[in-house]
């Protein structure tokens, strides 16, 4: 028995086969077929088969149950969240660290778990890794991983993650790689000491190990103005020279293996007042979820749009970061000259962790709301990227809940997808 809930059933889907075997709300499954389960990739990797023959605990008895699945259909069964292996690194660049107290309890949480990595895209260093937790890995073909590299010089890696007794990166990933695990790395760009020369290289190791290291992705560094450490915010003239050189990599990869390989994210070109772009030159976009390529994809799907059977009458309001903001605003504009939709987009400046974090995914619902109040009536219609609250709950960074939300605007409020998709479907919803 596991010491946390990873194995307890927090729900069942009705109909489903599990439902329909009678598995409960509650119910500690303790073995499938014979194997321990202890979390939901357990219980993934070893129901990959016709018939399961069940043991769980419920109410202290112990029952079996069987699920017959010829068809290999989805269980129906989600797990309670197991309890997640935290960071033991003092990165110099850490975004949790710069954060103000008195913000909910699980954004002070870091992290470092390749089961996170596994299942949602969350990056890792590889820093507390251990031999059953590699055995793990390897057994279950837990791939693609995501990983962040910074540098693949040791004692520069050491100085950014602030731990001196961390092991060789490129050794880590070469295991993973001989033993055919995909990985996904990311560079955190942090100035005067792993971009220009150190950056080039470290990107040129990581291609040795492709394909199993399938992507990397350079990031600049985010700063909020509650950091107490000394380090420098990506300029635009080091973005441009950061880009500058990917591109001269990109084309090198390109004829060699005909792939980019390396990406900066959407961030760095915004910062180097740079196009962004077409949507073909960020492959399979591995890394959208990092900001890598989102405004192309956004773009993209725009121009995919041919008609909108239902146009709504009523005012649009939405918002966004300083970042985004002039992309939305021309999706927008476009909007409204080809469909005659009246949308207007407000452009939130982050108070609460200063100016140089622009993303909407950052943005309290305070600022949202004094940005939004002397500008909408009950008439409106609010539309609330679902970027900008947690992902399991309607509430905001800094615990602004949407109904308070709502109420404080005094009009209707949709929560959206946050692909131009999930927007254009919003809008026809809209009465």
């Amino acid at each position: 028995m596991t010491n946390d809930n990873g194995n307890v059933v927090d729900h069942v889907v009705a109909g489903s086969v599990a439902d329909e075997a009678g598995f409960q709300k509650g119910d500690r499954i303790l073995t499938v077929n014979g194997h321990t389960v202890a979390n939901a990739i357990d219980l993934m990797f070893y129901t990959d088969e016709p018939v399961l023959h069940f043991q769980i605990q419920r109410d202290g008895q112990l029952i079996p149950l069987c699920i017959e699945n010829d068809d290999y259909l989805e269980l129906g069964i989600e797990l309670e969240h197991f309890k997640i292996n935290t960071c033991r690194n003092n990165c110099i660049f850490c975004f949790v660290s710069q954060l103000p107290k008195g913000l909910r309890r699980s954004l002070y949480i870091k992290d470092e778990d390749y089961r996170m990595s596994f299942l949602y895209g969350n990056y890792m260093t590889l820093t507390n890794l251990t031999d059953k937790d590699k055995q793990d890995i390897i057994e279950k073909r837990l791939s693609p991983l995501y990983v962040s590299v910074h540098s693949i010089t040791p004692t520069v890696r050491q100085r950014l993650l602030g731990n001196s007794h961390i092991t060789d990166i490129k050794e880590e990933l070469s295991f993973f790689t001989k033993n055919k695990i995909f990985i996904h790395t990311q560079i955190v760009l942090c100035p005067g000491i792993n971009d220009d020369k150190e950056l080039i290289k470290t990107i040129s190791e990581l291609y040795t190990l492709y394909p199993y290291v399938s992507t990397v992705a350079v990031v600049p560094v985010g700063i909020t103005s509650y950091s107490n450490k000394e380090i420098k915010p990506v300029t635009k003239e080091l973005a441009a020279q950061t880009i500058a050189q990917i591109r001269k990599l990109q084309k090198e990869y390109k004829k060699k293996d005909n792939t980019l390989f390396v990406y900066p994210a959407d961030e760095m070109y915004i910062k180097a007042d740079e196009k962004i772009p077409p949507l073909a030159s960020y492959g399979e976009l591995a890394q959208i979820e990092n900001g890598v390529g989102m405004v192309a994809s956004f773009l993209h799907q725009m121009k995919r749009i041919k008609t909108l059977k239902r146009i709504p009458k009523r005012r649009i309001i939405t918002f966004t970061g300083t970042s985004f903001y002039p992309y939305l605003r021309q999706v927008a504009a476009w909007l409204n000259e080809r469909f005659n939709v009246k949308i207007d987009v407000i452009e939130v400046e982050n108070r609460l962790f200063g100016k140089t974090v622009s993303v909407c995914g950052l943005l309290p619902g305070r600022d949202v709301l004094d940005a939004l109040n002397t500008v909408v009536t009950k008439d409106d219609v609010v539309i609330v990227p679902d970027v900008a609250l947690k992902a399991d709950e309607d509430i905001f960074i800094d615990d602004v809940s949407v109904q308070e939300f709502k109420e404080a605007l005094n009009t209707e409020v949709i929560i959206t997808d946050s692909t131009f998709e999930g927007f254009i479907n919003t809008l026809k919803e809209i009465e």
